[in-house]
């Protein structure tokens, strides 16, 4: 070997023989740094670098000799679909063209460069290098794993959702097919949160994702939006019967207790329903829409779903009014209080009462207890709506018979709450009330916070004198520690598991039992609240149930009615199945449209049951008549008259309504849209009117109508 060079020439000439040239890429192809591949005009094989070979864990023997676009597929991260065999067919140069063995799909990932080799005019084949971006490649996977999905439960994350909805309505337009949206929200997950931590509040999460997928058996996409928040996509379902399957799954699982190292817990969800595109066509209407559900479904109690309807933008305005002015309601001496009888399951005198909170509005009149209870839910008014509360159900109660007791419930922020103890002995004090009359419902929640706090909290209400009870108890969160550490009186037993228990008088019943003992172990009393029947009252007493509460004995009353019945003997109760808990649903007396032939009559709706109606308007209409009823927003339903007495008519629907998620009841099936947008109507979200007069219809045409309307329900109606 000669070499000749210079210092100031402008270029070194280096001259090796072959055999160096060849031990110099022997070197480096041993030292990983770069490989080399070649294959015949056919596409197969020829030359691998040993090292490639044991970098992609196959035998060399096993790929010399095969097609190059066999032994190498591609990796296809972005859905491009590029083919090696294409490549090589074009006889062309690429590079930088990411591949992995056929055999090995979770292995070593390559990127392989090569040009075409030609000696003269004859193709000889490909000749070209590779090297190792396996590190590399996993990086950036899951840095773009990370910015779709999210690192806690692996659901979608936001954004993702936000791309995946807005793309799927997109498509789904142009096809004219149909997608569901639910909006999730967990209930009282801030609260075990805040009290057990945030390490436990990301278990809880995950927990909550594994059940959500195993919940749902439809194909979907969920996501995760942040904080307790979910989105769960569901394609070419617009049976709201079938969503409301899934949503009452997902509620029940969710609702099921979660093992955390740091002690058991009980959450709940709230569900919102929106479809598209009968709820909104593009991304922001459907979500929209979902939302109002959502927040509908939680201010209805919690714990519920609900579907998307026109009028709940007004609902969920008035509402946020509501919460808004909450502060002045307590000002402006708006509050009130009513109160619903406690009484001794043996002898049905009135032991105690039990205040509720209620408002008289300036617009909306009196919002009752439960209402009112949903609006100070999470309100930063509850330690001074709770406060109010103690102080004025002290001061009636100095002027009921000492026998008598007050109940008022204690919102975990006020038993928290700094001044609580002294707030609780200012009020005895200046009501002149003994202690042992005043008994505060303490929820279990409040053992979530600060033990020390809690005790001394608890040790303070004893050493003052008033009664406590634990409130909720079976609701999940129940531990013989509870009651061990702290001295109650009584134990409320959750109004959820009662509920069951008068569905099924068999383990629900065995735990009412169970409970039963353990208080009269402790030498505590038992409450059960929310009785609704006989039939679950006598029940409750051959376990022993010792004091009784609900509809079936009274629903709550003014602060007037208890001075009256409190005057000379004791207030006593019969119990009785004729009173029923007051019904939530909204009222059915309202006017709505029934198509006959090409002709629409404006009726009064009666009654609404699932599988049928009773209207009032239309003079003589013969049994057998078939309608079709518009009962507002693109709800229609198809019903045959079969009942006629005069102008009123009882129907039967031919397809029974189903639970709106309100209490309420709605059509599975809804108008499309699409169908209104072929009869020349713009694509657009179902307004909440009537649609009996759709455009591109005849009704009115060509026609006389067959009915007259009643002089007196035509009235009525109007």
């Amino acid at each position: 070997m000669s070499s000749i060079s210079g210092a100031g020439s402008r270029g070194a000439v280096s001259r090796l023989s072959d055999g160096e040239k060849l031990a110099m890429l022997d070197d480096l192809e041993q030292s990983g740094l770069g490989w080399f591949w070649a294959s015949d005009p056919q596409g197969n094989l020829t030359y691998l670098s040993a090292t490639i070979a044991d970098r992609l864990n196959v035998p060399l023997e096993e790929i010399i000799g095969q097609p190059l676009s066999s032994v190498f597929v591609p990796v296809d991260r972005d859905g491009r679909t590029k083919s090696l065999a294409l490549m090589l067919g074009a006889q062309k140069s690429f590079s930088g063209f990411a591949v992995r063995a056929e055999k090995r799909p979770d292995g070593a990932v390559l990127r392989l460069s090569g040009q075409p080799s030609h000696r003269g005019s004859t193709y000889e084949g490909f000749r070209g290098t590779g090297w190792d971006i396996t590190d590399e490649y996993y990086r950036e996977e899951e840095t773009a794993r990370l910015a779709k999905y999210d690192s806690l439960t692996g659901l979608s994350n936001r954004h993702r959702m936000k791309s995946l909805i807005e793309t799927t309505l997109t498509a789904f337009k142009a096809a004219k097919r149909n997608c569901a949206l639910m909006m999730l929200d967990l209930d009282k997950f801030k609260h075990v949160n805040d009290t057990l931590g945030h390490a436990a509040g990301d278990e809880l999460l995950k927990q909550v994702s594994d059940r959500l997928r195993r919940s749902i058996e439809v194909e979907c996409e969920i996501g995760r939006l942040g904080g307790d928040e979910f989105q769960v996509m569901i394609p070419d379902v617009d049976d709201r019967g079938e969503l409301g399957e899934i949503a009452m799954k997902i509620i029940t699982m969710l609702k099921q207790p979660y093992t955390l190292e740091e002690g058991r817990c009980v959450i709940g969800c709230s569900v919102g329903i929106a479809v598209a595109p009968h709820d909104g066509v593009t991304m922001d209407e459907v979500v929209r829409s979902a939302d109002l559900a959502l927040y509908a479904a939680k201010n209805g109690g919690r714990g519920q779903y609900r579907f998307f309807s026109g009028e709940l933008e007004n609902e969920a305005i008035f509402r946020r009014r509501l919460e808004e002015n909450l502060g002045d309601a307590v000002r402006r001496e708006q509050l009130f209080l009513k109160y619903e009888p406690i009484v001794d399951a043996s002898s049905e005198a009135v032991r105690a009462l039990e205040a509720h909170i209620c408002w008289m509005h300036d617009q909306r009149g009196e919002i009752d207890e439960e209402e009112f209870a949903s609006i100070l839910d999470g309100s930063s008014q509850v330690a001074e709506v709770g406060t109010w509360a103690i102080k004025q159900a002290c001061t009636h109660a100095t002027q009921w018979p000492d026998t008598i007791r007050v109940a008022v419930n204690v919102p975990v922020a006020l038993f928290a709450s700094d001044g609580f103890i002294d707030a609780v002995s200012e009020a005895l004090k200046e009501a002149d009330l003994s202690p042992h009359r005043l008994e505060l419902e303490v929820s279990e929640a409040v053992f979530f916070g600060d033990t020390d706090a809690v005790d001394r909290t608890l040790g303070r209400l004893f050493k003052l004198g008033v009664r406590l009870t634990l409130d909720e108890f079976g609701s999940g969160y129940s531990s013989l520690a509870y009651l061990r550490r702290a001295p109650f009186d009584a134990i409320k037993i959750d109004e959820k598991l009662i509920e069951e228990a008068g569905r099924h008088d068999s383990s629900e019943l065995g735990l009412v039992r169970a409970i039963v003992a353990l208080a009269g172990a402790l030498e505590m009393d038992t409450i059960a609240n929310g009785i609704e029947s006989t039939e679950l009252l006598a029940r409750l007493k051959t376990c022993g149930v010792k004091r009784m509460e609900g509809p079936v004995y009274s629903d709550p009353v003014g602060v007037e009615v208890v001075a009256k019945e409190l005057v000379g003997e004791n207030w006593k109760i019969t119990p009785s199945g004729d009173r029923i808990k007051r019904s939530k649903r909204r009222t059915v007396y309202r006017r709505i449209n029934v198509i006959h032939d090409d002709h629409s009559y404006e009726v009064v709706l009666r009654n609404l049951s699932k599988t049928g109606a009773l209207i009032q308007g239309l003079d003589e209409v013969p049994k057998g008549t078939q309608f079709v009823v518009d009962l507002g927003g693109g709800q229609l339903a198809v019903a045959t008259v079969i009942r006629s007495n005069g102008d009123t008519q009882g129907l039967e629907f031919e397809q029974p309504l189903i639970d709106d998620g309100s209490g309420g009841l709605c059509t599975r099936n809804r108008v499309s849209p699409y169908a209104l947008a072929s009869a020349g109507a713009p694509l657009a979200a179902l307004s909440p009117g009537s649609y009996h007069k759709m455009q591109g219809g005849a009704l009115g045409k060509g026609s006389v109508p067959q009915f007259t309307y009643a002089p007196q329900a035509r009235f009525e109606a109007a």
